[in-house]
Order: C-alpha cells, then sequence, then structure tokens
C-alpha cells in the first residue's frame, strides 16, 4: 500500500491548485453567499473542471473515464479544500456517478455515465432521512406496482440537490430501518411527477435540499441493481465520498494551519511576535502532529479504496478512520485559528470564519465523528 501519491496524481494535484487558485479563491465562495447563489457553485467553473476531465477522474475508460481512481480524487478535493471552492464533483461524480456505475445496467452504465462525464447531467445521492447520517436505518418506502414502483417519503440533506437532473434514490422494498438487506437503488428524474424539490440552508451556505417524494411512479427502468441488494454498491460509493470529504477536510485545515503560523509570525504583542510564546508554539506543534497523523490516514483509505482485493470490513475501517480523524484535526485547528487570531477571528472580515462553517458541515456529512467510531470499532 503506498501512502504517496505518483506522478500522475501530483501533476493533477499542481493543475487543480492552479486551476482554482484562479478561479476560485476563497472570495469566489464569498461571492455565492453573499449574492445567494441559489446552486451553490458557478456553472461555468464546472463546465471548465469538466473540461480538465475531473468529471471523468474515477471512471473506466471504456465509458469515458481517466481510470485514476479514488486517488486521482484525492488531490482535487485536497485543493477544494484550500479554496473553499464549491462544485458538484461529490454528490454528481463520486457518489451519483459510483451508484451509477457499480449497480446500473450495461445502458444505465452507457448512457448515464457518457452524459454525466460530459457534464450534461448532474446527479445527487438521496440517502438521509433525518439530521444525523445513518444510511441503514433507511425507511421511505418503495412499493411493487404493476411493472414498477411506487415512492413515497422525503429525504434530507441531499448534497447539491437543488437544480440536479436526477436523484439516485435509497428507498427501501423490504425489512425494517436498520436491516442492510431490502434496501434498493432508484434513478429517479428530476421532472417526475410528485418530485418536490426545496432549498435547505446551511451554515456553509452551500447547495442542499430537501427532496419529498410524493407517491412518486416509476417504471422497472429506474431500478439501479438488484431489487433488495443495493446495499452493497452504496456502501462502496458513501466510503467514496466520505474519503474525498476527508482530503477537503484535511485541504481546509492546512490552509487554516499555514494562515494562522503566518499570523503568528507577523502578529507584535509586547514588542515581540506572538509566535515566539511558548505556549502557542506547543499548540502549533500538536496541530502539526495531528496534521501529519491525518494525512496518513487518508493516505491509507484512498489507496485502500483503489484496490480491488480489500475486503468489506478493512475499507470500512480505513475509510472511517480518515474521515474521523481529518473531521476531528480540522475542528480542532479551525478552533485554534479563531483563538490565536484573537477577537478579529471570529468576524466575517477574515476568512477564518468561512473556513469555520464548511468545516462543521463537512465533518459532519456522511457520518461525524460519533459515528465513524462506532463504525471504525464495529469493524476492527
Amino acid at each position: 500500500m503506498s501512502l504517496r501519491y505518483s506522478d500522475d496524481q501530483r501533476l493533477l494535484a499542481d493543475s487543480a491548485r492552479d486551476f482554482l487558485a484562479a478561479r476560485s479563491p476563497v472570495s469566489a465562495q464569498r461571492r455565492l453567499r453573499d449574492e445567494a447563489v441559489t446552486l451553490g457553485f458557478d456553472p461555468q467553473l464546472w463546465r471548465e473542471a469538466v473540461d480538465l476531465g475531473w468529471s471523468a477522474i474515477p471512471f473506466p475508460e471504456a465509458f469515458g473515464g481517466l481510470d485514476f481512481g479514488c486517488k486521482g480524487l484525492g488531490p482535487i478535493f485536497e485543493s477544494i479544500g484550500r479554496n473553499l471552492s464549491a462544485t458538484p464533483l461529490l454528490s454528481s461524480v463520486v457518489l451519483g456517478g459510483s451508484l451509477l456505475h457499480l449497480a446500473g445496467s450495461s445502458t444505465q452504465q452507457s448512457q448515464g455515465l457518457q452524459a454525466l462525464i460530459a457534464g450534461q447531467q448532474r446527479l445527487a445521492l438521496a440517502v438521509d432521512e433525518r439530521s444525523r447520517h445513518d444510511p441503514s436505518h433507511v425507511a421511505l418506502e418503495a412499493k411493487a406496482e404493476g411493472q414498477g414502483y411506487r415512492l413515497h417519503g422525503d429525504k434530507y440533506w441531499v448534497v447539491d440537490g437543488v437544480g440536479a437532473d436526477a436523484y439516485v434514490v435509497v428507498a427501501r422494498t423490504s425489512g425494517q430501518p436498520g436491516d442492510t438487506q431490502g434496501i434498493s437503488l432508484f434513478l429517479v428524474p428530476a421532472d417526475t411527477p410528485g418530485v418536490i424539490v426545496s432549498a435547505l440552508p446551511l451554515i456553509d451556505s452551500r447547495n442542499s435540499a430537501r427532496l419529498q417524494l410524493d407517491q412518486v411512479q416509476l417504471g422497472s427502468e429506474a431500478l439501479l441493481g438488484a431489487l433488495g441488494e443495493g446495499w452493497t454498491a452504496l456502501e462502496i460509493a458513501l466510503d467514496r465520498g466520505r474519503a474525498c470529504l476527508a482530503a477537503e477536510l484535511l485541504g481546509m485545515a492546512e490552509q487554516l494551519f499555514e494562515t494562522t503560523l503566518e499570523y503568528l509570525k507577523t502578529r507584535v504583542q509586547f514588542d515581540t511576535p506572538i509566535g515566539t510564546f511558548q505556549v502557542l508554539q506547543h499548540r502549533a506543534a500538536q496541530m502539526y502532529i495531528d496534521l501529519a497523523l491525518s494525512r496518513s490516514a487518508l493516505m491509507a483509505a484512498l489507496a485502500t479504496l483503489d484496490d480491488v482485493s480489500t475486503d468489506t470490513r478493512t475499507r470500512a475501517r480505513l475509510v472511517s478512520l480518515a474521515k474521523w480523524k481529518a473531521g476531528d484535526t480540522a475542528i480542532k485547528v479551525a478552533n485554534e485559528a479563531v483563538q490565536m487570531h484573537g477577537g478579529i477571528g471570529v468576524t466575517d472580515e477574515l476568512d477564518v470564519g468561512l473556513y469555520l462553517k464548511r468545516v462543521r458541515v463537512a465533518q459532519s456529512c456522511l457520518g461525524d465523528r460519533d459515528f465513524h467510531g462506532e463504525r471504525y470499532l464495529a469493524n476492527a
């Protein structure tokens, strides 16, 4: 297992860093927030990212992909975190695209993935039904009716759900909430009668939605994979998303750490830079250690996801470790950044507050520290 990016992956990192620094700095996220842009991201920026090949990174060459795997996505999401850039890469490509690839029929794969990679279609995953992430507790029911299915219920915290062209809806066709058997996946076009989408504002000002399915009628062609057997594909897709979020969290934490170090070197108190105070040096050293541990956990998770020989329990354990550690570190570094900047650290004048808000949301998305701590122990 390699815990380093390859030369090709480092080239991706360099191109992503330069592209986002030029086209999507933190000031761009401020503008999206201040103008209350409904999509939460710049469609032109996403179009340019698609042209760079970002939407093709994890998919096989047979579908027009680049076959770079999750380790190819890692450096992209680190740069996204560093710049607070908003794109539908996580929702459409990593989550929705993975499920289309893993569970879809040959027709669904060829048509859907080509449109997704080309940026002609945007998907969103609808899995959670309450405030905390818990995918096995799906209760939304899909009843067999004639040659198709009828879906009724609500989904919350649908990432990039506003404006999506279609939704991968996780529904229960048998069993009880908490059972992993009986979970099915359905591809639901946004213009299907009975589909109601409303914005769900969060503190990071990103695109999040509530999805209401009011007696939605679907044909048999909407089913992704075998009936009641969607859990395996769902868990793999969620783990890919969790690892990418861990990379984003690490990118944010490293940027906050570097910003705070620079402030410690330039802020003068009692005629000396505050970075010379030993207590602050100790706190900075602890942050550095946590960042190094987070990177090791992230690289192990990304490598595991790309290794087809990895068993399910090992994958779950290492991905949860990475998400837990990156989230824990990002929160610690964000809190330290606010405190070390003093009173100005909590104002909107500095970017620190914007990072803190996004860290809080990203840490909770697809499972917070408690969720992944419990999942790690369950798979130890």
